[in-house]
């Protein structure tokens, strides 16, 4: 199984393909499946800010776009701009909807050493169907 310390240097190697051109603020993110593929994602901005993507919903939507199947694991999540780099809640809903039970988010702390999050810590009484 791939390391959280893999996820995140996967994560930084995606950063840098970041479109952000508005906020400056590039982040990557590596999402880890359940059959031990995993898929990056940078965010992509827009002028009209509404449309912008995020690094996370764009590794989740390239794993649909290979096929993937299998349950979210894990997605390591970084910006250079800053440690503890968390989801926003349109992505936490995204998680929920294709994450296994044991489901972690993976950040830097200040020391970029891995710090890990469950679904249920980041995402209390999630909105499900």
């Amino acid at each position: 199984m791939t390391s959280d310390s893999e996820l995140l240097k996967l994560a930084h190697s995606v950063c840098e393909n970041a479109y952000a051109p508005y906020s400056k603020f590039k982040v990557g993110a590596c999402a880890l499946y359940e059959s031990g593929k995993y898929y990056l994602g940078c965010n992509v901005e827009n002028a009209s800010f509404g449309l912008s993507l995020c690094a996370e919903r764009n590794a989740i939507s390239s794993a649909i776009a290979n096929g993937e199947k299998s349950k979210l694991m894990k997605i390591a999540i970084v910006s250079d701009n800053t440690s503890f780099c968390f989801p926003c809640g349109a992505c936490r809903q995204w998680f929920s909807e294709f994450c296994h039970d044991d489901f972690e988010v993976i950040v830097e702390d200040d020391q970029k050493a891995p710090k890990s999050f469950r679904m249920s810590d980041i995402l209390p009484n999630s909105f499900k169907l």
